[in-house]
């Protein structure tokens, strides 16, 4: 992944979407861009819900040979027939997630800005570590991850690292070198035209 000559795309959903409209959408943006990644985020705990939606996606997903992962859901995981699990507590839940899961399985963590928390989600056997915000939020305390952690990131740790949070072409553009995956979502997604407005990511790349 560190070879490649620029980062890979791993989209995030939103977390609420229409199952009639969504999985077509979806589908149109990953027969536009190659994708190695698409994680269910829906922001809701409704088993039957995120069953159903997790069915459509991976419909669209598996078909396109992209990996499916699922946010926070651990026990869902192998129940929907899924490829993985992102975590957002760092790494507390890392290990326990690659013991239910195995080793096959795609274990990714979010750790906020800290490279500390990053690390040891590592070592606890976690297969990306994802950063952010990046661009301005109102969530949290309003910290970013700059542009200075994935730097020290990508010279000093072999383990992929993904970038996301609020980007925009400036931050894709600048971010580049430095990372292995965008994490895309509300970014496009909040478009009228979602292909567009990840296509004009994609060129930032270049």
């Amino acid at each position: 992944m560190a070879e490649a000559e620029q980062p890979q795309l791993y989209l995030i959903t939103p977390s609420e979407f229409e199952l009639s409209r969504f999985p077509d959408q979806l589908a149109k943006v990953l027969d536009a861009q190659e994708v190695a990644c698409v994680r269910l985020a829906l922001g809701s705990h409704d088993e039957d819900r995120i069953a159903r939606a997790a069915d459509a996606c991976r419909e669209v997903t598996h078909a396109r040979d992209v990996a499916l992962v699922i946010d926070t859901h651990l026990m869902l995981v192998e129940r929907l027939g899924l490829d993985g699990v992102h975590l957002t507590d760092g790494a507390r839940s890392v290990r326990a997630a690659r013991k239910e899961l195995g080793a096959d399985a795609i274990v990714g963590s979010f750790c906020g800005t800290s490279r500390h928390e990053g690390m040891n989600a590592g070592e606890s056997g976690a297969d990306y570590i994802s950063f952010g915000p990046l661009g301005a939020s109102g969530l949290g305390d309003g910290s970013r991850a700059d542009h200075g952690l994935f730097e020290w990131w990508s010279q000093m740790i072999e383990l992929p690292v993904v970038a996301e949070g609020h980007l925009d072409a400036e931050l894709v553009r600048a971010l580049v070198p430095v990372t292995d995956f965008f994490g895309i979502g509300d970014e496009i997604w909040r478009s009228d035209d979602p292909q567009a407005a990840l296509t004009q990511l994609v060129d930032a790349m270049v």
